[in-house]
């Protein structure tokens, strides 16, 4: 009889912690739900604001695609000449400036030329327009654009590869900001990075900052101060085309 009793006791044990585990599994259950559904509210919110932002620049990637694809669309009707002139008056350049460089160009030895630009803050004002006028004396001077090297603040770096790759680089990673106009450093890492070319070009506003070693620099530099620029820089640029052999190209953005 006591051992019946103790059996039955054992079972009622067993059902009690079978009962009670249960009891703990729907609680946890019916937590985890009532957490989740919270969270969900508080998430939702913030669902719908990153769906509205997403859509905005969605909308935003295809109105930009439209006006991409129409400006593809004037390129291929245009002729070179039209397309000239669109980009000389969006610049405000006179096209007897840009004739003026052009002939500079011709008298440049050789098929291959590396662009030195300068890159401090005070060619932002002139960064905008300075790619689209240097796509078309390319294509119309018969010069190839093997690579660009940009200079700020003792900083510079060497693009290469096609043409538009090397201008979309410029845009993407020169600074366009700073004040030291560190041209000597530039042609040190420009020779470093890059064949020699038939010849460099320098392209800036304002005097260096640092020493320029003109017998290190292995090709002629033509340079081309752009701007109203003062004495000092044209003398400086007049310098540096001097004495590697070069040619000094002054014109002038009206």
């Amino acid at each position: 009889m006591a051992k019946r009793r103790s059996d039955t006791n054992v079972h009622e044990s067993f059902a009690d912690v079978a009962l009670m585990m249960l009891g703990m599994f729907v609680f946890l259950l019916v937590t985890i739900l009532i957490t989740a559904r919270v969270s969900e509210q508080r998430e939702l919110p913030r669902l719908k604001e990153q769906v509205r932002t997403l859509q905005q620049q969605l909308n935003s990637a295809q109105g930009d695609k439209q006006r991409l694809a129409k400006d593809l669309q004037d390129i291929v009707e245009d002729t070179p000449e039209a397309q000239l002139d669109k980009i000389l008056k969006a610049a405000s350049l006179g096209r007897k400036d840009f004739d003026l460089f052009i002939k500079g160009l011709d008298r440049i030895p050789g098929d291959d030329v590396h662009l030195i630009v300068d890159a401090t803050g005070s060619m932002h004002s002139v960064s905008g327009f300075l790619i689209p006028i240097l796509r078309v004396i390319f294509a119309r001077s018969g010069k190839r654009l093997d690579a660009i090297t940009w200079f700020s603040d003792y900083n510079a770096e060497t693009y290469v590869g096609s043409m538009g790759e090397m201008f979309d680089q410029l845009m993407k990673g020169a600074p366009f900001s700073g004040s030291l106009e560190t041209i000597g450093k530039a042609f040190r890492v420009a020779e470093q990075n890059a064949p020699p070319p038939a010849a460099y070009i320098l392209i800036g506003d304002e005097p260096s900052n640092d020493t320029i070693e003109y017998s290190d620099i292995p090709s002629p530099v033509f340079t081309l101060a752009l701007g109203a620029s003062d004495p000092a820089t044209l003398e400086d640029y007049s310098r540096t085309a001097r004495k590697t052999g070069g040619l000094m190209l002054v014109t002038e953005f009206k």
